[in-house]
Parts: C-alpha cells; sequence; structure tokens
C-alpha cells in the first residue's frame, strides 16, 4: 500500500458493536479490584536511584510483577511506564536507570504469562496453544487474554500514579511490538497518561493481517487457530469480530495523550498498513517517525528521541 494510501487507511478488523460497552465493563472490573500494592526493595549499584520489585493485584486476582526504579532524592518526578515485547520481559535493571538518573521514575512490567515474574492464573475454554492471541478466543469475550493484559497497564498506571514521588500529571508510556500495542492500550484506557511512545505497535487490525498471507512470526497463532478450529473459514466473520474487542485500533479514539509513533515501513512482523489503521483513528495531538529501509528491528536513534521526548514530562 504507498504511503498516501496509508495516511488515510482505517482498518480492516470489525469493530464488535458492544465495543464501548465492553471496555467500559472492562474498566469496571478494574475499579473494583483492590491492587494490593507490594514494593520490595531491590539491590541496586546505583546511588542516585532506588529500585524495587513492584507487585500489584490485576483483574481474574493475578499477581503482575513491574521493576520500578525511582530518583533517590526530590519530587514530586514524572514517570514513565515500559512495556515488552511478545513473550519477553522487563530485561535487565540497568536500563531504567537513565530515566532515574534523568529524574523520572520508571516501572517496567512484565506481562502475565510470557517470561516474566508476573502470574497468569488461566482458566479459559478452548485452546491456548502458540499465543495470547488466541487464548480466551473459543470462550466467553470476558475471557480473552489481552483484555486481561490491557487492564493491567492500566492498574499499573494506576498504582504508579499513587504514589507520593510520583505527579501523576505527569505520566508517559512506551514500548516496542506488544510493547507498542501496550502503550496505545495504556493511553486508551487510563487518560491520564500525558505522553505516549510506540513503536511498530502489535496487535492491530487482524483480518489486514491475514488477508496479506502474514499470518507467521507473531501473528502465527491466528493460522494454527483456524487450520485447527475452522479449517474452512465458515466462521471467519465471527472470529475476526470477536478479536476486535482487543484490536488497538478500536481502542486509539480513546487515547488524549500527546503520541509520538514510529514505524518501519518494510516491517513484515508488524505490517505497516496495521500500524496506520490505529494511528489514524488517534484524535489527540500526535506525530509518526518513519524509517522507509527498515523492518521490525532496533532503529537508529529511535531511543535519543524517545527519551527526549518523555524527558519533556
Amino acid at each position: 500500500m504507498p504511503l498516501e494510501k496509508l495516511r488515510l487507511y482505517k482498518g480492516r478488523n470489525p469493530r464488535p458493536s458492544d465495543f464501548d460497552t465492553y471496555w467500559d465493563r472492562a474498566l469496571r472490573e478494574l475499579d473494583a479490584t483492590d491492587p494490593n500494592v507490594e514494593l520490595v526493595p531491590h539491590p541496586s549499584p546505583a546511588n542516585f536511584a532506588d529500585c524495587f520489585d513492584l507487585w500489584f493485584t490485576g483483574v481474574g486476582n493475578a499477581r503482575i510483577h513491574a521493576q520500578y526504579v525511582r530518583p533517590a532524592r526530590g519530587g514530586p518526578h514524572p514517570a514513565v511506564l515500559q512495556f515488552h515485547g511478545y513473550s519477553g520481559n522487563a530485561g535487565d535493571w540497568f536500563g531504567r536507570l537513565a530515566w532515574a538518573a534523568q529524574g523520572l521514575a520508571i516501572a517496567a512490567m512484565d506481562v502475565r504469562g510470557q517470561g516474566g515474574l508476573s502470574e497468569d492464573p488461566g482458566g479459559v475454554k478452548g485452546t491456548t496453544l502458540r499465543g495470547h492471541i488466541v487464548r480466551g478466543l473459543s470462550d466467553h469475550p470476558d475471557k480473552l487474554m489481552f483484555r486481561q493484559v490491557f487492564l493491567d497497564t492500566a492498574q499499573l498506571a494506576r498504582v504508579v500514579a499513587s504514589f507520593a514521588e510520583v505527579d501523576p500529571a505527569r505520566i508517559g508510556a512506551k514500548g516496542g511490538s506488544q510493547g507498542g500495542a501496550l502503550t496505545l492500550a495504556c493511553a486508551a484506557l487510563e487518560p491520564r497518561i500525558a505522553r505516549a511512545a510506540p513503536v511498530f505497535p502489535f496487535l492491530c487490525d487482524y483480518q489486514r493481517v491475514w488477508e496479506m498471507d502474514l499470518a507467521e512470526n507473531a501473528y502465527e497463532e491466528l493460522k494454527e487457530y483456524f487450520r485447527r478450529f475452522d479449517p474452512t473459514h465458515e466462521r471467519e466473520q465471527e472470529i475476526f469480530t470477536r478479536l476486535g474487542y482487543i484490536d488497538v485500533q478500536h481502542l486509539a479514539e480513546r487515547i488524549r495523550a500527546r503520541v509520538l509513533m514510529t514505524t518501519s515501513l518494510m516491517d513484515m512482523v508488524c505490517p505497516p498498513s496495521t500500524q496506520f489503521a490505529a494511528y489514524n483513528k488517534i484524535t489527540s495531538q500526535k506525530e509518526m517517525v518513519l524509517y522507509p529501509d527498515f523492518g521490525h528491528e532496533d532503529l537508529p536513534g529511535h531511543d535519543d528521541r524517545v527519551f527526549g521526548f518523555l524527558s519533556e514530562l
């Protein structure tokens, strides 16, 4: 799809008719969930930062873990929420220290059921094979795995905003791939997010991915689901409509944050058109940075740009 069409593209995946009701109900469930916050000091050689293992409760009674690092002195500080790529974890603590040195608190969440310390209570009907997009797809829509993960991002934002050393009016979010999707979801579900910096966001426009024959790599589970449970695609419309509940493009219009989004035009994992489907629905102040010759990979200058953008908080 040429760039001039990308800038107008609004997505293919169906939006469920009760989409807003679905997410309003989800947020009410979150409202009723006591976060039961626990901060456990974590050893650090940095004399300018305090490090903690942060634990809180998400929907379904899952205990969610995040690395939390704050400047050792002063406050209230702005804060950054960081979300990792699909199947990964928060990574080394070292990656948090530059933010603390800059005067920002930062919380890097481990997504439930992936490569970090967060719990996944499970309890869904149907397959859990291959990935989290399809987890709960054969159950009630409220059981969709990424519904719970999206709510975890909002719960993390609420927890961090409640800390005495954090200014709740100056909170940003960032992440790439799955982390980019979670950045957008967090900003959509928590209106106090002031800035968001997603890079090549995942979890957008599933039907477009399928129609481009790119249900591979991170999206392989879409193909596996059809092969095992709907091999002749008799339920194709129903399945994609149900996936629409966890399609970030449909949440994007709720975003009020200032957005700096980064997209690689050679991305064969998260196709650019799917990312534009979300970006084009954002109505708040926004800017997109394009890398025409890059794919789903490290992008020169990107980390520095995001550091500057969120440091303005």
